[in-house]
Order: C-alpha cells, then sequence, then structure tokens
C-alpha cells in the first residue's frame, strides 16, 4: 500500500550498547505524531569586506549539531518496555515469566540515566515522484521529558521528549515488524481498575502496595509527567560538532496531576495539612491466562499534593486540579513502573 501520505509512515526504535553508536531500530510503534527536528547551530560571517554589503556565503558555517522534539505514541500493551527504561533509567533487560506460559513481567524502578539511550528511526513519506518512505535516523537520542495521560472516553498515550547527538539520512529504511494485533491493544480510561492513596509500601527491587484507600472523588484524567534534568549543551572542542552523552545535570522531578472535582477531604485537607501519602495506578486490559491481564501500574511510596484549585466558575459542579510531586524517602525506590504483556525477549 502506498498513499504518499503520513499514512506510510513509520517510527522505529532500539536502545543503543554504546551512546550515540546508531543501531537497526528492531522495536516498530504506531504513533500519533513526532516533532523531531534536526536544529544546527549556524556560524555567520560577521567581516567587513568592501564592495560587498550582504555576508559572505563561503563563511557560512554548521557548528553544533542538534536533533531534538517529541514522539506521541498512544500506549500499546506489548513493546514499550524499553522506553521506559530509556525514560527513567530502569535496570531491566528481559522480561520475567510470572504465569505458566505467556505473561511476563517487567518492574522499571528509576535509576541511573547513565549509558541509556536509543536509536530513533523516523520514516516520512515523499508525496511526489515515486511516494519514497525517507529514512531520518536520530543516534544518541535521550529522553529529556515524558508524560502518561489517560483521560475520560480517550486512550492513555505516552510522550516522550527526546535529545540526540545527529542525523543521518543515509541510513536504510529499517524493515517495520509488528507484534501480533491480537496481543497488543491500546489501554484506556475503561482500564483503569485501581486508584489508591495512603497503602503501605513494600519490597525492594519490586515494590508491593497494600491496604490504602479508593480514590472516592471522580477523576477525569491523570498526567504522569517526568523531567530528568539533562545537560544536553555538553559539546567541546575537537567534536566536530557533536555533543558528548548528555548527563543528569539537576533534580530530576515527576508530577502528577489529576483533573477532579472539588472533595476537601481527600484533597484539599491533606494538601494544607502538608502531609505525605504514597499512590498506586493500575490499568488492567484483556486476560493473557489465568489471572493475569495486560497491566501497566504505577506506584509512588511518597508523594505530596503542591497544588489543589478549585474555583467556582459557574453553576456546574465545582473542578479541582490537585497536583502531586513525587519525592524520596531513603527506603524506597520513589517510582515504580511494572508492566505485564507478552513481552518475552529482551527490551
Amino acid at each position: 500500500m502506498t498513499t504518499g501520505t503520513g499514512i506510510d509512515a513509520q517510527l522505529g526504535y532500539r536502545l543503543e550498547t554504546t551512546v550515540g553508536t546508531e543501531v537497526t531500530p528492531n522495536k516498530f510503534l504506531e504513533f500519533n505524531s513526532e516533532g523531531l527536528d534536526f536544529d544546527p547551530t549556524w556560524l555567520e560571517p560577521t567581516g567587513i569586506r568592501t564592495g560587498q554589503k550582504f555576508k559572505n556565503n563561503t563563511r557560512l558555517a554548521q557548528s553544533l549539531k542538534k536533533v531534538a522534539g517529541p514522539i506521541d505514541v498512544p500506549y500499546a500493551f506489548r513493546t514499550m518496555g524499553g522506553l521506559w527504561k530509556a525514560a527513567i533509567g530502569s535496570s531491566v533487560t528481559t522480561p520475567t515469566l510470572v504465569g505458566p506460559a505467556a505473561a511476563y513481567k517487567q518492574v522499571h524502578q528509576s535509576g541511573d540515566l547513565l549509558g541509556k539511550s536509543l536509536t530513533v528511526q523516523v520514516g516520512r513519506p515523499e508525496a511526489h515522484g515515486s511516494q519514497a518512505i525517507r529514512p531520518h535516523t536520530i543516534r544518541g537520542a535521550k529522553v529529556t521529558d515524558w508524560e502518561f495521560s489517560c483521560s475520560d472516553s480517550a486512550g492513555a498515550k505516552l510522550v516522550l521528549g527526546l535529545d540526540g547527538w545527529d542525523e543521518t539520512t543515509a541510513t536504510a529504511l529499517a524493515a517495520a515488524s509488528f507484534v501480533s494485533d491480537s496481543t497488543n491493544g491500546e489501554f484506556n480510561f475503561t482500564h483503569c481498575s485501581a486508584f489508591s492513596l495512603g497503602g503501605t509500601i513494600g519490597g525492594t527491587t519490586e515494590l508491593t502496595y497494600t491496604g490504602g484507600t479508593a480514590v472516592a472523588t471522580i477523576v477525569k484524567g491523570i498526567t504522569i509527567k517526568g523531567d530528568n534534568a539533562l545537560d544536553v549543551e555538553r559539546y567541546g572542542l575537537g567534536n566536530a560538532g557533536l555533543k558528548k552523552e548528555q548527563l543528569e545535570g539537576g533534580v530530576p522531578v515527576i508530577t502528577i496531576t489529576l483533573d477532579a472535582e472539588y472533595n476537601q477531604a481527600e484533597f484539599y485537607t491533606p494538601f494544607k495539612a502538608g502531609t505525605a501519602t504514597s499512590l498506586l495506578c493500575r490499568f488492567e486490559a484483556s486476560t493473557i491466562e489465568t489471572t493475569y491481564k495486560n497491566t501497566i501500574e504505577f506506584i509512588v511510596p511518597v508523594a505530596r499534593i503542591k497544588k489543589v484549585t478549585p474555583q467556582v466558575s459557574g453553576p456546574e459542579v465545582v473542578k479541582a486540579q490537585v497536583e502531586l510531586e513525587v519525592y524520596a524517602n531513603a527506603t524506597n525506590n520513589p517510582f515504580q513502573v511494572l508492566l505485564i504483556s507478552q513481552d518475552s525477549v529482551a527490551i
């Protein structure tokens, strides 16, 4: 099938073994959009030359190379583990079998981002001529920020902000292959099976959450955001305009925003008191086997409600946007994403 439009586009990625060394994408994603732009710094000529009032073309040069922008993907049951590893720095390499034969678990906890990078390839179709799909391959891509979101009557999605070393159009377009549709649906708002505050946290390499109180407030949307505070300006002499690995140059921040109806006891009272809480949010979709379902689960051992904004703007139900921030407690990992799917091979 050839259309010459965005319908023919493709997006693939692969975790790199060495940061900045291109590898061939081996996982392909359905995606909503991408905005990866090659945006070099230009060294403009400044010299004055008699008889010439415009800048001298032969003195113009590209200096610093930069590729950056977002990818926006519907949140699928499978092929998402590598994105979480790059986003939060987890140490997962291969999923663990937990079911009798087909259900596998990945436990992604926030960790070291050093050495965790991606090669990302976008196939961009041309409308003219042979309607070719032109490959744009970005190496040394690291996740600067990320956002998981799901709202009422909508599907879940994951948006990654990427910063890469360089782009080439010379690498051949990788042959896209997708896992079976029968095992790879998409999470949506109806799949949220548990949303709780105040539970007891246990475990180390895999956090557990017990007890807690189910959120009674009507919450119409949840957005979980991470900012990795990467230094993306590591250019230096002798690097031919390429940056070195983007390192963590600040304190990372993870926030959770809820679009909710106003409930004083559940959100506003602990906000005013400045008390800490724990949080669990779980999405469960179709059954893989026995009791195991396609799952994504977030556990936060310590969160503080930093802002609640109930305002009366008319006769409708009073809304309140609730903003929480993730904190460390010196005991538990601050943030965990657990996946259960049929992904069985190395991420």
